[in-house]
């Protein structure tokens, strides 16, 4: 999407991993390299939208911080690569922040059981 000219909005990663902004970035890059080749001029745009949340989905200011990461933005998606338990939680909380306002919500999770987890995933 960089190279083509259509990402020119913050791209927010959220996680409860102690992480700062660099790490996600150095993150990103070894993803980009590993699979799907790396065009130094683009990862650099993309660097440059990147920013990084670190918080709990159970706490109202982790999404308030969010919000704050989104600037202006008017219809932001937002992806959710979560345990399907936290869905309703997790767009409740976009809800209340004011993050969910002409939003789409896309959900990265086949709906199954997945044994490691011994219920539903």
């Amino acid at each position: 999407m960089v190279k083509r000219g259509h990402l020119n909005v913050p791209v927010v990663g959220v996680a409860k991993a102690g992480w700062n902004l660099d790490q996600l970035k150095a993150r990103a890059r070894d993803s980009v390299e590993k699979h799907g080749g790396l065009d130094a001029a683009a990862f650099e745009k993309l660097s440059s939208l990147l920013r990084y949340v670190d918080g709990d989905y159970k706490d109202s200011a982790t999404f308030q911080s969010i919000r704050r990461e989104l600037g202006s933005v008017q219809r932001p998606a937002h992806y959710l690569a979560i345990p399907p338990v936290l869905f309703g939680l997790v767009v409740e909380q976009l809800a209340k922040s004011g993050c969910a306002h002409a939003a789409r919500v896309i959900i990265e999770k086949p709906f199954g059981r997945d044994p490691r987890f011994g219920a539903r995933s």
